[in-house]
């Protein structure tokens, strides 16, 4: 479904090299590597944000530049790290924005919109407070919030950086189930940084993992969170086993 060949980006220091990666349609993947291993800038190229210096991006094999804005919108949304938002809107007008793509121009949201809107903030707790301003709610409340956009935008893609980072680990567990369920359930492509070596494991079909600013490992959880690949990338010692009650790979640090 995206195809990654040979991408190279820098600032004044080289941040990503000579990237390959097949992403499979309707998989989970998740994204890990220590601080400054090329991650969100991974994300901000696939989402159009950054343009690669070298190499091809492939979307259903149509190059990612020759896809315009609002077609790409209908079918990649992206969760930022920046949950920070200028005006004062309410969390209601931010979940429609969501909707944007799919409304003509000067058109107002149907029922429709407003259904789909509703729909995402029951699946991320953040109904409740539909009328607040964002900017009255917690960082954990606007995580959901951003989190929920992306939901309404009803894309086959969603690209997300770190949304699970000011949440506690109540609404971690609950979004994270909540992108398996639109993974599983409607066949939604996930792609998500995460730092929690745990969480990644428990959700992820595939892992990816960044360091030096390369994909130093690209396979399933059980092949890259091994006892010597942590120590290699991450400097820790660890001790890999399985989770007892799910059989999939649990890290504990010692």
């Amino acid at each position: 479904m995206i195809e990654i060949n040979n991408v190279s980006f820098s600032f004044d220091n080289e941040v990503l090299k000579n990237i390959n990666i097949n992403i499979e349609k309707g998989k989970f993947y998740t994204i890990l590597g220590p601080n400054g291993s090329g991650k969100t800038t991974l994300l901000r190229i696939l989402s159009k944000s950054l343009h690669a210096d070298i190499g091809e991006i492939y979307i259903d094999e149509k190059e990612l530049d020759e896809i315009k804005s609002k077609v790409l919108a209908k079918r990649m949304a992206v969760v930022s790290q920046s949950t920070e938002i200028e005006f004062d809107f309410s969390v209601q007008d931010i979940v429609l924005m969501g909707r944007a793509p799919h409304i003509d121009r000067f058109c107002s949201e149907s029922e429709e919109d407003m259904k789909v809107a509703k729909n995402a903030m029951k699946m991320t707790n953040t109904w409740e407070f539909r009328e607040k301003s964002i900017n009255a709610l917690s960082g954990g409340e606007r995580q959901r919030v951003v989190v929920a956009r992306a939901i309404a935008q009803q894309a086959g893609i969603i690209l997300l950086d770190e949304p699970i980072s000011h949440l506690d680990i109540h609404q971690q567990i609950e979004i994270m189930n909540q992108l398996k369920q639109l993974n599983k359930n409607k066949n939604v492509t996930i792609i998500v940084v995460l730092h929690d070596l745990n969480i990644a494991a428990a959700y992820g079909d595939r892992m990816i993992l960044m360091h030096d600013c390369k994909v130093y490992k690209n396979g399933y959880p059980d092949e890259i969170l091994t006892e010597d690949i942590i120590r290699k990338v991450y400097g820790l010692e660890v001790y890999v086993t399985k989770n007892p009650k799910t059989g999939k790979t649990f890290v504990m640090p010692f």
